[in-house]
């Protein structure tokens, strides 16, 4: 399994036009195979062929690297899930500050244990977005998150995390150009700018990774209760 991931990986680098520090490579797919191993007794990715995991997890998450310079920074994972795209960031981008935030615990003590024998390094919150941004509002760089919810819905539970003057890295696949279109009004009132959309080819699809600038203060009746954005999204 490891040798197709790394082999897969090490095709797709130069692909995306990106180099990693010495042995990232081998660290990501050490991780990868570590999701694929953890998911026979927990759900964590419908994903478990070792070609399409280093494709559709590994690489897709790197995208954001073209995007963004994440060095020096602080990130927030906002619904990390099994750690993508946070783990396979601060892997390649170790000098970046990482915290991972899912309200699945037992997905958040199987990072914990996993990630340092990995050698990374990263600040474990469990809770629900819109419950843990109370004692983290506008602390972070950056907040990112992938497959989580639709864009409108998925800024107000990130926006709020990041200081004016960041931005928020959604990932988005196919679908990504509509959701920018409806989330107009959310954009608007969460203080956010979009800056740039980058579209990757991504495996007969395509992934975009969308930059909001964070222009002012998120108002602080954001993020509403979950029941309330889904019931009547921005």
């Amino acid at each position: 399994m490891m040798d197709t991931m790394l082999s897969t990986l090490r095709r797709g680098l130069p692909e995306l036009g990106l180099e990693l520090p010495q042995g990232a490579d081998e660290t990501l797919c050490q991780f990868g195979c570590a999701v694929v191993e953890q998911n026979k007794v927990m759900n964590l990715t419908a994903i478990t062929e070792p070609d399409q995991v280093a494709k559709l997890h590994l690489l897709d998450c790197l995208t954001v690297l073209k995007v963004a310079d994440l060095a020096g920074k602080k990130l927030i994972d906002v619904g990390c899930g099994a750690g993508f795209p946070g783990v396979p960031l601060k892997i390649a981008c170790p000098q970046m500050d990482l915290t991972l935030l899912d309200s699945l615990g037992k997905r958040m003590n199987w990072l914990e244990q996993t990630l340092p024998s990995l050698g990374v390094d990263a600040t474990y919150v469990t809770a629900r977005a819109e419950e843990a941004v109370v004692d983290r509002r506008e602390q972070y760089d950056f907040a990112t998150s992938r497959a989580v919810a639709r864009l409108n819905i998925l800024l107000e539970l990130t926006a709020p995390y990041v200081k004016v003057g960041g931005a928020v890295l959604a990932m988005k696949g196919a679908a990504g150009k509509e959701e920018l279109e409806e989330a107009k009004n959310a954009i608007r009132q969460l203080g956010l700018k979009v800056e740039k959309t980058e579209t990757f080819p991504m495996d007969g699809t395509e992934h975009m990774v969308i930059l909001l600038r964070k222009v002012s203060k998120t108002p602080a009746r954001f993020p509403r209760r979950y029941a309330k954005i889904k019931q009547a999204p921005l």
